[in-house]
């Protein structure tokens, strides 16, 4: 659910950010030490890494993941890391599997700057094992000059069947949001286990790409959109609202049958060498400046209840994008279950096979 840059992703696994650092760390209190940071790309403020070396004297090593499965791996096979940035559904098996150590809150002083709507999640409810980095939804980013409101309003995610918009969509290659979609169009819950829902929403899915003929995309789908290349198109909030800041043809919606209220958070693996700069880093990270450069960069919706307000009122003013919605009862967290998670995986590459057919 992320804005990646691939030929950087491609180009580097590990990259020492320290290059922008202009002091030598001497009388600072983690001179000479070294946070490990596993995060994803395109995914941090241009200044937050080069600030926080300043401000502590230490050493940031930034690794990048494309994916929650492929951070996952890692971190499963015992590679050691600082600090993650993984996703709510994650985090749960994270902590199911016991790879997480709990936060020191005594050297947090963060907390009570945080938008309440994002703290207590479900999949850690005192928030003992995660800080909230960046959150959002899962909507339908769309040409204003192409696609009616009402057309939207009446339909919802199944826009995506209307055959107006034949050879003019994109679907989002993410097998859990793409069946959140079609579920959430079927209204079901998108955390059913029911093989009888999940089977319709799979004919949904297969309905789309047999009779729509779309292009099943990642982050392509940003410069596309913003481009106006297409009609309308499945995106991550954060994703929608640089489109809308750089296309006012371009606009945002979220059906009243529910979507993916996600959010990303920091925690601290159970093997983590430094926990003392990591939660230093969640400080920085969750404060006002490191946040307001987290969020005005990179378009995602920040933590930090201040920074939020500002940037809705301000640099995001008119972009519905980037406050998630709040108060639908429809709207869902992701829960993690392994059994699910494999019928989805399964049912959603044979999707996948099918558009290619088409």
């Amino acid at each position: 659910m992320k804005k990646l840059l691939a030929s950087f992703l491609a180009a580097a696994t590990v990259i020492s950010m320290t290059g922008c650092s202009s002091n030598s760390g001497e009388g600072k209190p983690y001179a000479g030490q070294e946070l490990h940071l596993y995060n994803w790309g395109e995914y941090m403020g241009e200044n937050l890494i080069s600030d926080f070396e300043d401000l502590t004297g230490a050493t940031v090593v930034v690794d990048y993941f494309d994916s929650n499965e492929a951070m996952y791996i890692r971190v499963a096979n015992g590679e050691p890391y600082d600090i993650l940035v993984p996703s709510d559904y994650m985090i749960e098996r994270l902590l199911q599997e016991d790879l997480l150590q709990p936060l020191d809150k005594s050297k947090l002083n963060c907390m009570d700057l945080l938008v309440e709507g994002v703290k207590g999640l479900p999949y850690d409810p005192n928030n003992d094992y995660s800080v909230p980095y960046f959150w959002g939804t899962v909507g339908i980013v769309y040409d204003k000059t192409k696609v009616s409101e009402e057309d939207l309003q009446r339909e919802g995610f199944n826009i995506f069947l209307d055959t107006k918009y034949k050879g003019d969509i994109y679907l989002y290659d993410s097998e859990r949001d793409s069946f959140m979609m079609a579920l959430k169009a079927l209204g079901y819950s998108m955390n059913t286990s029911d093989p009888n829902e999940l089977n319709e929403a799979y004919e949904w899915l297969l309905q789309c790409v047999e009779t729509m003929d779309p292009e099943i995309v990642t982050d392509e789908i940003i410069d596309n959109m913003a481009q106006g290349r297409k009609a309308l198109g499945l995106v991550y909030s954060g994703d929608a609202t640089y489109i809308m800041s750089e296309n006012e043809n371009m606009g945002y919606f979220i059906p009243e049958s529910g979507t993916n209220l996600w959010s990303d958070a920091m925690v601290i693996p159970k093997n983590a060498a430094n926990p003392d700069l990591a939660h230093e880093f969640i400080n920085y990270v969750s404060s006002y400046d490191g946040a307001m450069d987290n969020s005005s960069f990179v378009g995602y919706t920040s933590a930090n209840q201040q920074v939020m307000d500002e940037l809705a009122n301000g640099d995001f003013a008119g972009i519905n994008a980037y406050l998630p919605r709040t108060g639908n009862p429809n709207d869902e967290v992701f829960k993690y279950d392994e059994e699910t998670r494999k019928t989805i995986s399964d049912l959603f590459s044979r999707v996948k096979i099918a558009a290619s057919n088409a």
